[in-house]
């Protein structure tokens, strides 16, 4: 893939992120600057996503794990897991808030 498709895959991915956490019942923070972006929750637990260029990766770490999800077949995929990212993120994002988090991303 291109740099640039890589680029503007993750940051269409972010700006889906940001308009979903805007309509979100739950109160979810984030910020983004610089291909990194910090979801903040209630409980002060962070996850962050960032871009890894070199590799053309997305990787997200929460307070139980780091993930490294790579894109395949027009999908972000987990290479540890096999777990679709906007499957893992909704639950990520609910295991680490303590309550039900349903942003309804989609690939």
């Amino acid at each position: 893939m291109k740099d640039a498709d890589y680029h503007e895959l993750i940051d269409t991915l972010f700006i889906s992120i940001e308009e979903a956490l805007d309509v979100c019942e739950v109160d979810i923070d984030y910020e983004g600057a610089g291909g990194i972006m910090t979801l903040t929750m209630l409980n002060h637990t962070k996850i962050i996503l960032n871009k890894q260029p070199p590799l053309q990766q997305l990787w997200v770490a929460t307070k139980f794990n780091g993930h490294h999800f790579n894109y395949t077949n027009n999908l972000w995929i987990d290479e540890r897991t096999g777990v679709e990212f906007f499957a893992f993120f909704d639950e990520a994002i609910s295991k680490q808030a303590g309550q039900p988090v349903k942003l309804n991303l989609q690939g």
